[in-house]
């Protein structure tokens, strides 16, 4: 095997009527080969009340889910707060900022992308995706939300499915994770 690294892809997240579910895939790939296809990408922390995924190296991706769980811990549970004050430290600090991962957190009260350039986004519509095949689930959950009654799961694993039938990097094997 080369020296690459392992990389994770493909999280679709959605927040509505109080609401987040997250959605993630379970391929991940070395290269242009899949080394596992049932990895578990979604984790619940803090005691069960924020869910998070990630996209990117593996190894980097659980490396954060720490520092982001300290930061809840820090922060009393303050969603934002703590996305802000990890994406300052990943971007600041020498050993963190050579991190490759994205993350998307959520708790009853929203939902976020937090990114090692010191991004933090909240979505206007609810909806967020990361990954390699994240654009393509992010279409089709657009889609859905705007034309459907379905629910927040139905959305996010339906959205996943169009997503896993267009990127090579992205396979059926879903994680879903409901708050």
């Amino acid at each position: 095997m080369s020296n690459q690294n392992m990389h994770a892809t493909t999280i679709i997240g959605i927040h509505r009527k109080g609401k987040t579910v997250l959605c993630g895939d379970g391929q991940v790939s070395m290269g242009d080969t899949v080394v596992k296809a049932k990895a578990i990408k979604i984790r619940r922390i803090f005691n069960d009340k924020v869910i998070i995924g990630f996209a990117g190296a593996t190894a980097d991706a659980f490396t954060l889910f720490e520092k982001f769980e300290e930061k809840l811990k820090a922060n009393k549970g303050n969603l934002k707060k703590s996305a802000v004050d990890l994406a300052k430290d990943w971007r600041q600090d020498k050993y963190l900022r050579r991190l490759e991962a994205m993350l998307i957190a959520g708790d009853k009260t929203g939902i976020l992308m937090i990114s090692g350039a010191g991004d933090v986004m909240e979505p206007d519509d609810g909806l967020i995706a990361i990954g390699s095949g994240g654009n393509y689930a992010l279409a089709a959950a657009r889609a859905l939300l705007n034309n459907t009654k379905l629910s927040e799961e139905k959305i996010v694993s339906e959205a996943m499915k169009i997503a896993s039938q267009i990127c090579v990097y992205t396979n059926q094997n879903f994680t879903l994770e409901v708050l």
